[in-house]
């Protein structure tokens, strides 16, 4: 069982990945009507989004193959996510028009970024061993 763990979590980070990808993708471009559904969306954080939906991806092929980089790169998406809240409650303390789903998405999606960097660092630390 535990030689199917990395795949499993890389499945799950592709998948994360995948629909991160769908979504950013998909108000960037206005694929679909997403982008009125979306109401007042913040274009930065969105393009955040979609960068980190891309470093999912090649994080779970680094995760397959059990690259030492993919800590590296999963760290890399999850302070790029830190950085654009950041950003974003500078935004929203000026003023800025945002729909507060977008706050709890990005405390979501940071969260989420950090348990599959903490994954990646033991299961490719411990393969390592």
């Amino acid at each position: 069982m535990k030689k199917y763990i990395p795949h499993i979590v890389a499945v799950f980070l592709a998948a994360f990945g995948l629909l991160t990808f769908f979504l950013s993708s998909a108000v960037i471009f206005d694929l679909f009507g997403i982008r009125a559904r979306e109401g007042n969306y913040v274009l930065f954080i969105v393009w955040a989004n979609f960068i980190s939906s891309m470093i999912y991806l090649f994080g779970a092929y680094g995760l397959i193959k059990a690259k030492n980089w993919t800590t590296s790169l999963l760290l890399s998406s999850a302070i790029l996510l830190m950085v654009a809240f950041i950003g974003l409650i500078i935004y929203v303390n000026s003023g800025g028009i945002h729909e507060t789903k977008t706050i709890y998405a990005m405390v979501f999606r940071i969260t989420v970024t950090l348990i599959f960097t903490i994954l990646s660092y033991f299961i490719i630390t411990k393969k390592k061993i």
